[in-house]
């Protein structure tokens, strides 16, 4: 994935990713455990998803702040994604 490249290894400003995290009873697709910031990159089949929101909901109660990208930002726009979480990161 075009996101992890940019995340693994501590390449965004040395914070540490980890990816496909179990935080029960989900499945993450990015989390920096130290600063408890989850990632999510969705399809359109995401939109309007009752269920995200249910999950998101749960996380944020859990302690965690969650992002959620579109998988076409990405695509097109992927220095201002990392922009935004490194700014979520430093706040």
């Amino acid at each position: 994935m075009i996101l992890w490249l940019s995340l693994r290894d501590r390449r965004l400003s040395g914070f540490k990713f980890v990816r496909q995290e179990a935080i029960e009873p989900f499945i993450v697709d990015f989390v920096c455990r130290d600063k408890r910031l989850i990632v999510e990159v969705d399809g359109g089949q995401h939109s309007e998803n009752s269920k995200d929101r249910e999950r998101d909901r749960k996380l944020i109660e859990a302690g965690y702040r969650v992002l959620r990208f579109w998988n076409n930002d990405v695509l097109q726009n992927k220095n201002g994604v990392l922009e935004t979480i490194l700014g979520a990161l430093r706040e």
